[in-house]
């Protein structure tokens, strides 16, 4: 979204480091879950045989959304992250034997989405407060170009 004049809706700073854990860290969710109501265990090599599609398909994500410019971005970014994540993810599902029926697609939209998207929607709600200056240029917004203090609080 673009930034407004009251801070109100404007993307976050958010590091890539910490979008990228956020995400990741949703994904792990989703499949801890997942293993969990299929009662498939959650063994270290069932839980990554699961998660791999879904870490591959983020990574092109962020890739084809070059996410890192705005991680916090919810459009195109996270729009892009997303769907790109779920697609890849999908595939290999598909290209390894895992299953990919139309309910677990649509699950994986779902839940997926709601992470990967609701962190970056909340993200907008925050305000970001003003642009704050250098604090040369804050000093120099109330003085004059030799040092003195503008007269008339200006």
């Amino acid at each position: 979204m673009r930034p407004t004049s009251s801070g109100w809706l404007r993307v976050s700073r958010v590091p890539a480091t910490v979008a990228t854990a956020l995400d990741g860290a949703w994904l792990l969710v989703f499949v801890l879950l997942g293993r969990t109501s299929h009662t498939e265990g959650l063994t270290l090599t069932g839980v990554l045989r699961t998660f791999w599609p879904f870490l591959v398909g983020l990574v092109a994500g962020w890739v084809v959304a070059r996410a890192w410019r705005r991680p916090a971005a919810l459009v195109p970014t996270g729009l892009i992250v997303w769907l790109v994540c779920v697609a890849v993810a999908m595939a290999l599902r598909a290209i390894s034997g895992q299953g990919t029926a139309g309910a677990f697609i649509g699950v994986a939209l779902a839940f997926v989405g709601l992470g990967l998207l609701g962190w970056r929607a909340l993200a907008t709600l925050v305000p970001s407060g003003p642009d704050h200056a250098s604090p040369d240029q804050a000093s120099s917004d109330h003085e004059t170009e030799d040092g003195r203090p503008r007269q008339g609080g200006t």
